[in-house]
């Protein structure tokens, strides 16, 4: 059976999401790579908004979808937020240089990233958002890619237990 998340956690509103975003931006380190796909509207620019205000960006973070890439200096790290839901094609991505943002120190986010898969480094944190049965109610799930997540995921599980709503390992 194929790991379908190493951690999944409840939202029930935009405090709970910035929560979570919290947690992970306690764990983030130069050069990491969160992939962030999932259903539109349900919450991925929000969680970017409470991560780079835990990193300590004081810079309104706006979804770059026109603009594509945003960057935000003056945190612990550099926020790289990018938006790749109008990219047709993968070899559109030629032009967001992401080589040279994933080597930048800083922290890259990719809203919909999960639809440039092979342009991905070979270790990433892909988070899925979904919409639960409240009207306010998310789930976001994480699934560590290559053993650097996958060794934070303790830190992570531990610093969220209160939100999980479950817990899936390999079979």
């Amino acid at each position: 059976m194929d790991r379908l998340a190493d951690i999944a956690a409840l939202s029930s509103g935009p405090d709970d999401t910035a929560a979570i975003a919290q947690a992970i931006a306690r764990v983030l380190k130069p050069n990491d790579v969160l992939v962030l796909g999932g259903d539109l509207g349900a919450g991925k620019t929000t969680f970017t908004k409470a991560l780079g205000a835990e990193l300590g960006i004081v810079e309104h973070i706006t979804s770059p979808t026109f603009t594509l890439h945003q960057q935000y200096e003056g945190g612990r790290l550099t926020l790289h937020h990018l938006d790749v839901y109008r990219i047709d094609q993968i070899e559109e991505v030629i032009d967001l240089a992401l080589p040279e943002l994933f080597e930048s120190e800083g922290a890259v986010v990719i809203e919909w990233g999960d639809t440039i898969a092979p342009a991905l480094p070979a270790g990433y944190a892909l988070l899925s958002f979904g919409f639960g049965d409240g009207d306010d109610d998310r789930e976001i799930s994480l699934l560590a890619v290559g053993p650097d997540w996958t060794a934070r995921v303790p830190v992570l599980r531990d610093a969220l237990a209160d939100r999980l709503i479950t817990d899936r390992q390999d079979a």
